[in-house]
Formats: C-alpha cells, sequence, structure tokens
C-alpha cells in the first residue's frame, strides 16, 4: 500500500509540472489528435521533470500492482488527484473550495477503508483469450483516438480522456498478467501501444479541452474496468466478510476524484510565478 500511495504522489506531483509546460507551448492548427504536441511538451524542462516523477511513479505502482489487488492500486492512483489539488493549493496559490478540501478527506477516507479491507493479490493468470483481448483494447484506445479527436470541443475531451483511461486501464492489467520476460506474450504489445496511445490522447484532451471532462473520463476509463478484471479473472479478493466495505471504498475514492477533475491539469503561472486569468476564474468559480 506504501508504493501505491507514493505513486498517486508522484503522479500528482508531476501534473502540475506537465500542465504548466503544455499550455506554455503553442498548440497544433488542425483539429485531430496533436501527436506534435507532445515533442513540442518535452522541450520545456518543467514537462521533462514530470516525465520523470512519472517514471518514479509507474515503477511503484508496478510494484503495487505485483502485491495489491487492481482495485486498490486503481483508486490509489485516481487519489493522485487529491495530491494536485493540495500542492496547486500551496504552491500556484489556488483557492479550494470547502467542496473540494472535503473531496480531499473523502479521498483519504476511501484509500484507507481499502488498506484496512482489501485482501492479497490474486494468483490467477486469466485465461489466454484476455492477453489477446487486452491488445484488441489497446488497439480500440488508438481508435478513439482518431475518432474523439475530429469531434466537437467538448465531446472530444470526454472522448479523448475515456481513451486515455482506457489505456491506462490496460497497461495496469497488462502488469498484472506479466510472467517473466516473453515477447511473445501480447499482454507486453498491449502495454507498449495501451501506455503509449493513453498519454498521447490525455495531453491532447488536456490541451484542447475541458480539463474536468477529460479528467472525469481518463478516472473512469482507468478504474473501473480494471478493477472488474481484476476481481472476475485475476482472483483479486477482500479480507474475508468485507467486500461490501471494501466496494464502498473504493465507490468513495472514486467519488472524491471526481469532484476534484479540475485538477487533472493544474492551473497555469506566468513567468512571475502569477496564476493566469482563466486559472483565477476556475479557481474562484471551483468545479
Amino acid at each position: 500500500m506504501i508504493c501505491a500511495l507514493a505513486s498517486s504522489v508522484c503522479f500528482g506531483a508531476a501534473s502540475v509540472l506537465e500542465a504548466m509546460a503544455a499550455r506554455a507551448v503553442t498548440p497544433g492548427t488542425g483539429g485531430g489528435v496533436d501527436v506534435a504536441l507532445l515533442w513540442r511538451a518535452l522541450r520545456q524542462w518543467r514537462y521533462a521533470a514530470g516525465l520523470g516523477l512519472d517514471g518514479l511513479g509507474f515503477v511503484l505502482q508496478v510494484v503495487a500492482l505485483r502485491t495489491l489487488p487492481i482495485y486498490v492500486v486503481g483508486a490509489a492512483t485516481a487519489g493522485s488527484l487529491a495530491v494536485t489539488a493540495v500542492i496547486a493549493s500551496r504552491l500556484l496559490r489556488v483557492r479550494l473550495s470547502r467542496t473540494e478540501w472535503t473531496a480531499v478527506a473523502v479521498v483519504c477516507a476511501g484509500l484507507a477503508l481499502l488498506a484496512l479491507t482489501s485482501g492479497k493479490e490474486g494468483h490467477r493468470d486469466g485465461p489466454e483469450a484476455l492477453r489477446w483481448a487486452l491488445l484488441v483494447a489497446s488497439f480500440g484506445v488508438l481508435l478513439l483516438g482518431v475518432v474523439g479527436g475530429r469531434l466537437p470541443d467538448r465531446p472530444r475531451a470526454l472522448v479523448l480522456g475515456l481513451g486515455a483511461g482506457f489505456g491506462f486501464g490496460v497497461v495496469e492489467v497488462a502488469v498484472r498478467m506479466f510472467d517473466g520476460v516473453d515477447f511473445t506474450d501480447p499482454a507486453w504489445y498491449a502495454l507498449l501501444i495501451g501506455g503509449g496511445a493513453a498519454f498521447v490522447l490525455l495531453t491532447s484532451a488536456l490541451q484542447r479541452g475541458s480539463v474536468t471532462t477529460a479528467t472525469a473520463g481518463t478516472v473512469l476509463g482507468e478504474t473501473i474496468g480494471p478493477a472488474v478484471v481484476g476481481v472476475v479473472w485475476l482472483g483479486d479478493t477482500t479480507r474475508e466478510g468485507l467486500g461490501w466495505l471494501a466496494f464502498v471504498g473504493f465507490a468513495v475514492a472514486v467519488a472524491g476524484s471526481l469532484t476534484l477533475a479540475r485538477f487533472g491539469e493544474a492551473p497555469v503561472v506566468d513567468p512571475e510565478g502569477d496564476l493566469g486569468d482563466a486559472a483565477v476564474t476556475e479557481a474562484k468559480e471551483g468545479p
């Protein structure tokens, strides 16, 4: 559980740095997913530092996925929004509403319930068809990117956010299914394709659409599906007799994260360290 929470802290801090860098670059002129945006963002030092934290967070997440049920790790990952919100309130002088501070507490309470009620990681390998299904799902993420990139702003943010969530969910399940290094395993390629596509989709969704909508889609996509797969096919369990309480903890943590969805991308600061006008307006209005 320590690794899961530590990965959440890394992801939450990384989002602040990456958001500032992504908004600092010039957006593309096309209407689809802007793959070149990722390259332009990489030239910003904040983005590179954020990627470093993401890499550390991913390593910690892998360790957690090998020892905890997927539903616990997924909820902890969604809880990184609470970390981002707290960092934004302290470093970027973003004013959190009472509802948002309550949501931060709710996320913490939900994760605490999961820590108390979760059982051990399941040891089922899952059916062979599941590995191929993951690979198909990873290509489905690419398809969602193609389709979503052509939609108007509001539905585009939701579709790209969901696609990113599905891609991250593919990564979570694939990590659990690894059994040594075997490059003939479809799960390896599902991880590479799904993870890469998810990163590009999320970057485009945050840069071009509603942060709240895109992040809410991502949270839903990366938590619910993988949790079901873990319980149904991989043998994830809860402590005996506490399944209902674990479900409550999961639902509470995800609901609190959705309330904090606007922090999927932290507000931007100008070179003087002040919040931009749009960020100030959003901070005052709340989600």
